[in-house]
Formats: structure tokens, sequence, C-alpha cells
């Protein structure tokens, strides 16, 4: 007999078949593609089992399996599913939904705007010709006080030779990244979460690491100055933007930040 095939049927494949788009791409990036395969064909072999040939036994054992599996998955890829999750609340329609969860009074940021970014400009420009190393993150809407609690709290308004004085070779906090929050330097020496992707490129440190690290897990904005080359890079939302003039940074903070 023919079963009945209707609309509500065409929306549960497509739906299924966007989940299985998105758990294969995503397994694509982490190189995790080979788990996803087998998955696919343990869930086929589980159906096959327990559905077609319904061998009692052998399917309430790879229930067992199936069930346990899905805990060991969620731990083993917890990293990728929380970057995952990330991304899609970061998603262009999700802002409004963001700016209205966030704390943060968004018009008290636009007036200070200018003031906030011209120092920051100035010194990374200053560092960058004098190939000083920095790490600047800037907060936006996901709070970072987990990360602030990890260095020295400073709490001054943003100043071009504070900066530079932090990031200075002999300064205790220079290693670590300084974190500005709602338009003023929180805090010092902070230590942040690094990336493992194997697609950043190799002339690149463990600063810009740090920096995509924390932009894995937050909506912030990282700010590098390499002590190689002096080039000034930002990462946001998982991605660099390399080699900028003072002119491109400016204009990438105003954009993010307004």
């Amino acid at each position: 007999m023919f079963f009945e095939f209707g609309l509500k049927d065409v929306i549960d494949i497509v739906l299924v078949g966007m989940m299985l788009f998105y758990a294969y791409r995503l397994m694509k990036e982490s190189r995790s593609l080979n788990v996803f395969i087998g998955i696919l064909v343990f869930i086929v072999l589980w159906l096959i089992v327990s559905q077609v040939l319904q061998m009692k036994l052998l399917g309430s054992i790879m229930d067992k399996v199936l069930s346990v599996g899905v805990i060991g998955l969620v731990i083993i890829f917890q990293d990728d599913i929380r970057k995952f999750l990330f991304n899609l609340g970061a998603h262009q329609r999700m802002k409004t939904l963001r700016r209205l969860l966030a704390n943060e009074d968004r018009r008290l940021d636009k007036a200070h705007l200018k003031q906030m970014i011209m120092p920051l400009v100035m010194a990374c420009m200053s560092m960058s010709k004098k190939k000083v190393g920095a790490l600047i993150v800037i907060q936006r809407a996901t709070p970072l006080d987990d990360i602030v609690s990890t260095g020295e709290v400073i709490d001054a308004a943003i100043n071009q030779r504070l900066l530079e004085n932090l990031f200075f070779k002999n300064s205790p906090l220079h290693d670590g990244a300084t974190i500005i929050v709602k338009g003023r330097l929180k805090a010092a020496g902070c230590i942040l979460p690094v990336s493992h992707d194997l697609d950043i490129p190799k002339e690149l440190g463990l600063r810009h690491r740090a920096a995509l690290g924390i932009t894995h897990e937050s909506d912030g904005i990282a700010i590098v100055v390499s002590e190689e080359t002096g080039g000034i890079s930002v990462a946001i939302h998982s991605k660099f933007h390399l080699r900028l003039s003072a002119e491109k940074l400016e204009s990438i903070l105003t954009q993010e930040l307004g």
C-alpha cells in the first residue's frame, strides 16, 4: 500500500536534510569528517537492524550504544558545538535580539565612540612602528568577566600613553591581553583561550591564536599588534582582518562598535 505523502512530510525531509548538512559542515571544519561518516553508517545499520530486520537483542544493544554515544559526542565536540551555536546566535538577524538582551547603553557608546577609538588607533600605530607586541580585546554584548578575573583590574580611561606603557617590553603586564569594557580599560595581563584552528597561517603567532580564540567564544573584537612584523590585525567573529592601516582600523572599529 502507498503511504500518504503531504506537505508536512516534505518539510520533515527538508529539515532533516538541513540538520545533516550543517552537521557535515561542522565536522568538516573541525577535521572530523570521518567521524561524521562513521556516525551515519552506524545510524543506518541501527535502523536496518531494529526497524527492518527487527532483531531485538542486537537492536537493544545498539540502542544503548547510541544513547551513550550521543553524550560522548557532546563531550568530545563541545568546543565545536559551542562555536556552532555561537555563530548561529551571531547571525545578522539576531542582532536586534542581542541588543535587547545586552545590559549596555548603546547611546553612551555612540557618544563616546570617537574618544575611545582614536587613542586605540594611535596607540596601535605607535606600537606598530616600534614593533611592540599588543593584544587588546573590546567587549560587546558577551560579558568577559571570567577573562577580566585572570588579570589585574585597572578601570581607567582609555589613554594612548597608558596603552603603550601596558605593552612596553619591561612591563609585567605586557604578555597578557588588555580588556576594554564600556569605553574603559577594565583589566590588563588577562589570559585568553587559544584557538587550535589549523587554518591559521603559520606566520601568525600565539597572540593571534589567542585573539581568534576569544572571538570563538564571544562577540568581542580583538586587536593584535605583531611583535615580529609590526603588522596590525583585527579578529571578529572568528575571522582575521590582516595588515591594516590606521584608516582601515578606524573604519572597522567605527563600523563594528557604532
